[in-house]
């Protein structure tokens, strides 16, 4: 998306031969087979604050907002995003308030974040220079604080779109920057001010006063957390799922040592048209993500079928990376805190069906905070497990046949003999 000119978008929809879609469409046929046109939903965005974009000089309120890249890591990019405006921003940034909202809301509130960035060359944020440091204060702040930005060229390009961050909007080199004073957020500024906290500890303990993971996330990518000398620049991409990892088995530590749940649980809960079912079993710790993905959408490209994921742990939990992603982590860290509200232990099996109305990714944050506003639901509850599975697939979409099939936990459960099966 050139925001001095022309909309710009990579990776259109095509055909078996390879041919563009969108020409022959013209957003009134809808041949990708999405339910909306994702081209005129990243049009509108763009229309709302091209004109404002055009200059060098960009001044506005950031969130706070900062963003961390990987690509040619160790050597990274780092700047503060903000948009061309002031006033209270907050809402740009902060995806815990997102549920609820529209697609189009959350590309309209991210394409008005210009990514500002600056090359750095040294990971250490203490050895950073005046900018790096001031980019480190920013990410800790409580309330959006007013930036002055001077680039060295207007900004331009097109949104980015990915499984793991929330879309990213125009970028621009920056070649120096200015705020007025941070109010930094002092639960945060505490956990950097100690040196000699690990950053799984910090983390930990702002999770229990409250802190946004998102908030933490952003922190922890500006190097705010851990052992001083051992303190880095994280990418935000990295940050993001190091967040809900630590955090999740920070607290399934406490989870392990709860009595078990009673009963079958059942809660459920659609938005931005992925329907989600999250089934709380009364057994030992045990946790499975399931995630369908209908045709054309964002891993399911194809006109036809339906592709389905999943990665699992039973209760001696798992070694390897989730093969389904960061979203794994991020709903294993919702299914805790929401055990130990009710101060239980139980196994989870998460089933998600994303539809063709998710026609954009988003972000992890969408597994995140569905799946918590999904368990904040009142539950159904049984006394069965085929009981609960038999309402899982009458709300949901596909089989209960096949969800069994994809499924390592179910099997488990249904398949492999215990010894309270036998008379000892």
């Amino acid at each position: 998306m050139a925001f001095a000119g022309q909309l710009i978008i990579e990776n259109l929809p095509r055909d078996e031969k390879g041919n563009s879609l969108c020409v022959p469409c013209r957003t009134t046929k809808l041949l990708c087979g999405k339910e909306r046109c994702p081209l005129l939903v990243r049009l509108h965005a763009h229309q709302r604050t091209h004109t404002l974009l055009t200059g060098t000089e960009l001044a506005g309120a950031s969130p706070p907002s900062v963003f961390v890249g990987r690509y040619g890591y160790p050597k990274i990019s780092i700047g503060p995003m903000l948009p061309p405006f002031g006033g209270d921003t907050s809402l740009l940034d902060t995806p815990e308030r997102w549920v609820g909202r529209k697609i189009d809301d959350i590309v309209d509130f991210r394409s008005q974040l210009v990514r500002t960035r600056f090359t750095v060359r040294e990971l250490d944020p203490a050895k950073g220079n005046r900018m790096v440091l001031r980019t480190q204060e920013l990410a800790m702040a409580a309330t959006p604080p007013h930036v002055d930005a001077t680039l060295h060229k207007p900004p331009q390009g097109r949104m980015r779109y990915s499984a793991t961050a929330q879309p990213m909007g125009p970028s621009a080199p920056l070649k120096t920057f200015d705020r007025d004073t941070v109010k930094v957020d002092q639960r945060i500024e505490k956990a950097h001010s100690d040196t000699d906290l690990l950053a799984r500890d910090a983390l930990s303990e702002l999770h229990a006063r409250g802190v946004h993971t998102s908030a933490m996330s952003r922190a922890f990518s500006v190097g705010a957390f851990g052992l001083g000398k051992r303190r880095k620049l994280v990418p935000t991409r990295w940050s993001i799922t190091a967040v809900d990892s630590t955090l999740g088995l920070k607290l399934l530590e406490r989870t392990r040592e709860l009595p078990l749940l009673g009963d079958y649980r059942l809660h459920e809960f659609t938005g931005l048209d992925n329907r989600w079912s999250v089934l709380l079993l009364p057994t030992e710790w045990c946790y499975e993500l399931i995630e369908a993905w209908y045709p054309n959408t964002l891993w399911n490209p194809h006109r036809s079928g339906i592709s389905i994921f999943h990665s699992f742990e039973l209760n001696r939990g798992r070694k390897g990376y989730a093969e389904i992603g960061g979203c794994y982590y991020a709903a294993r860290l919702a299914v805790n805190e929401h055990l130990h509200r009710l101060g239980r232990q139980a196994g989870a099996v998460i089933f998600r069906e994303a539809h063709p109305g998710y026609i954009l990714p988003v972000g992890v944050w969408n597994v995140r905070e569905h799946v918590r506003q999904a368990l904040r639901e009142p539950p159904r509850r049984y006394g069965t497990l085929e009981e609960a599975l038999a309402r899982v697939g009458f709300t949901m979409d596909i089989s209960m046949k096949r969800w069994i099939a994809n499924s390592g936990v179910l099997k488990d459960r249904m398949y492999q003999k215990r010894l309270d099966d036998f008379d000892a």
